[in-house]
């Protein structure tokens, strides 16, 4: 039997692959979507019973006219590569073209509408999460990196926050009844003040649990408040949208759980400097004030104080009082300038200068001659008495 290294068996399936499939055409759903620092494109063609890698390299990616989001159904043309240093293959893909959706989409998509419908994802039933929690579940993978962010973070912002931790696999068909029992668990033995629901970040369908129905209604039955902090921010699960709290990863979990605590912290903290400084500065200026002063010089000081005080008070009491006195004056003028004025208006005043009043029989002032006709009776008032006249003759333009 022939012995190959594993570089020369590498390579012989390299050759062999890659001469066979010079040109294909692949159809399958898109998933774990990523770009990488030199601006290349990786992610994987999946159907429901196998999964295959896909690179696009930066230059074939200007003529991609579409934005990729998983769950897309693709369509994709290129040729079979080996990559030797790590004994994978993949396709190197040479044009995109998007044929739908994908199954697994579809199905999600499906399932958050009928849970929808039946109000599991309401506002109304969110709970708010504690400012203080005193004891917190995280249900999720015990060897998993979510599980050291979230302790290290609570560790450094939230010393005294107890933490329990609920073990359960994060993927695979087991893992959703499991996560769904030590929901039901954590309420059941009433272990927390809020659950933390989650895991890192990973590919669509490694995320599946997360979206099972049997999860999401232990998530929306749980008495105890639900942060779900399911993947990276990009990623989403349907029980995100049942948890009283979406967290965009499990590390921001556990800093919205001490939140609280350390903004009331540090609020102490700046209340507890303010309030040192201020008593500090008032006792500096009262010792300042006080500084000067001695027991048998306390009069003086009193007297130096007061006495500018009291001739202030002497120079407003005469000014007011002269404010006054002038005020009352210039009354009293024009006072007797109306009296005046009143009187020289006054009928009888007119009279006694030798003025009459003289009118009709039948009342009617004569204001001018010109109303007045010959032989007619006229009546003379004058200051004293009444004096009864016929006119003889009427001068209309002081011809008299």
């Amino acid at each position: 039997m022939e012995t190959f290294s594993v570089s020369q068996l590498t390579e012989r399936i390299r050759s062999n692959l890659e001469s066979a499939f010079p040109l294909i055409c692949v159809e399958g759903e898109l998933s774990n979507c990523k770009f990488s620092s030199t601006g290349h494109l990786y992610f994987t063609l999946k159907d429901m019973g196998a999964a295959i890698s896909v690179v696009m390299f930066k230059n074939r990616l200007r003529f991609l006219g579409f934005e990729l989001r998983d769950g897309m159904l693709l369509r994709v043309r290129g040729s079979v590569s080996v990559y030797n240093q790590r004994g994978t293959y993949q396709i190197m893909c040479e044009s995109i073209e998007v044929t739908g959706s994908g199954d697994i989409l579809a199905v999600l998509e499906k399932r958050k509408h009928d849970l929808a419908a039946e109000g599991l994802f309401d506002a109304k039933r969110k709970k708010p999460i504690p400012r203080f929690p005193v004891t917190v579940v995280v249900i999720s993978s015990p060897t998993g990196a979510a599980i050291r962010d979230i302790l290290t973070i609570l560790r450094r912002r939230a010393e005294g926050i107890r933490v329990i931790i609920l073990p359960t696999p994060v993927q695979g068909s087991e893992a959703a009844p499991i996560i769904a029992r030590r929901i039901e668990q954590a309420n059941e033995w009433n272990l927390a003040d809020v659950l933390i629901v989650g895991r890192g970040g990973g590919a669509l369908e490694d995320l599946l649990p997360f979206s099972e129905e049997v999860v999401v209604r232990a998530v929306a039955g749980s008495g105890i408040p639900v942060i779900s902090a399911v993947g990276h921010e990009i990623d989403w699960a349907l029980c995100d949208f049942a948890a009283d709290l979406r967290a965009p990863t499990p590390s921001a979990a556990a800093e919205l759980v001490s939140e609280s605590r350390v903004e009331t912290r540090e609020m102490i903290h700046s209340l507890a400097v303010r309030l040192t400084n201020d008593m500090e500065s008032r006792l500096e200026r009262a010792r300042l004030l006080i500084k000067p002063f001695k027991l048998e010089d306390l009069e003086y000081w009193f007297r130096s104080i007061l006495q500018p005080r009291l001739l202030r008070f002497d120079d407003d009491k005469e000014e007011l009082i002269g404010g006054l006195s002038y005020r009352i004056r210039d009354i009293r003028q024009r006072l007797e300038l109306a009296v005046l004025s009143i009187e020289a208006g006054n009928p009888r005043a007119i009279l006694e200068r030798g003025f009459s009043i003289v009118c009709k029989e039948n009342g009617e002032l004569i204001r001018d001659a010109g109303v007045v006709n010959i032989g007619e009776r006229l009546i003379i008032r004058p200051l004293e008495g009444t004096i009864s006249a016929i006119t003889e003759e009427v001068y209309k333009h002081e011809e008299f």
